[in-house]
C-alpha cells in the first residue's frame, strides 16, 4: 500500500472490519519489478495449491496495467478479472457515495492535482471541486484513498489526520493515525 501512505493497523482494522482475510507482503521500497514480480508469484503459487484460481482487481480502463496483472497472474495458472472494467467512472465514485460508502484521500500527485485534496472526504463536494481533468476514480493515478466506513463494514476505522508530507517532489500524504 506503499502509494496510499496507509499505516498497517488501519489496514488491518479494515480488513477485520471487512471480514476479511488479509496477508501481507512485504517488499522494500527499493525493489525492482523483477522482486515484486517473484513475491507475488511466490503468493499466488501458495494460493494456487489451496484451490484460489482468480483474483479480481479494481482496475477500470488501463490496459497496459490489466495487461501486466494477467501476465503475472498467468505465471501461477490463475485468471484474473475485472468486475469494474470500462465502466463510467462517474457513475462508479456517485455509487460508491451513494451507498453509503466513506473514504479520505490519502496520497495526491501534486503534478496533475493541487496538494490540498489530500485529507479531504471522497464525497460528492470533492467530486464537484475536481478539475474536469482528473478522473473522479483517480484511475491515472491522481489520487489514493483509504476506505473506513460503508454498508459492509462491521465497523466505523477510527483515525485522526496527522501530518501532510510532500514526498520525491511530487507526492502529498496525509497520514493517518
Amino acid at each position: 500500500m506503499s502509494m496510499h501512505g496507509v499505516r498497517e493497523a488501519l489496514l488491518e482494522k479494515q480488513a477485520e472490519s471487512l471480514g476479511c482475510y488479509l496477508e501481507k507482503v512485504y517488499i522494500t521500497p527499493e525493489s525492482t519489478n523483477e522482486e515484486y514480480e517473484k513475491k507475488m508469484e511466490e503468493t499466488m503459487n501458495r494460493y494456487k495449491k489451496l484451490g484460489v484460481t482468480k483474483v479480481a482487481f479494481g482496475d477500470i480502463f488501463l490496459e497496459d496495467i490489466r495487461k501486466y496483472r494477467e501476465g503475472n497472474l498467468k505465471k501461477a495458472g490463475m485468471e484474473a478479472i475485472f468486475p469494474l472494467w470500462e465502466r463510467d467512472t462517474k457513475e462508479i465514485a456517485d455509487i460508491f457515495i451513494n451507498l453509503g460508502f466513506k473514504s479520505i484521500i490519502t496520497c495526491v500527485d501534486t503534478k496533475v492535482l493541487n496538494g490540498d485534496f489530500s485529507g479531504r472526504l471522497y464525497d460528492k463536494n470533492f467530486l464537484a471541486d475536481l478539475p474536469e481533468n482528473i478522473d473522479p476514480c483517480g484511475e491515472n493515478g491522481e489520487f489514493h484513498s483509504f476506505a473506513f466506513d460503508g454498508p459492509i463494514f462491521k465497523e466505523r476505522i477510527n483515525f485522526s489526520i496527522g501530518e501532510k508530507v510532500l514526498r520525491d517532489e511530487r507526492f502529498n500524504f496525509c497520514d493517518l493515525i
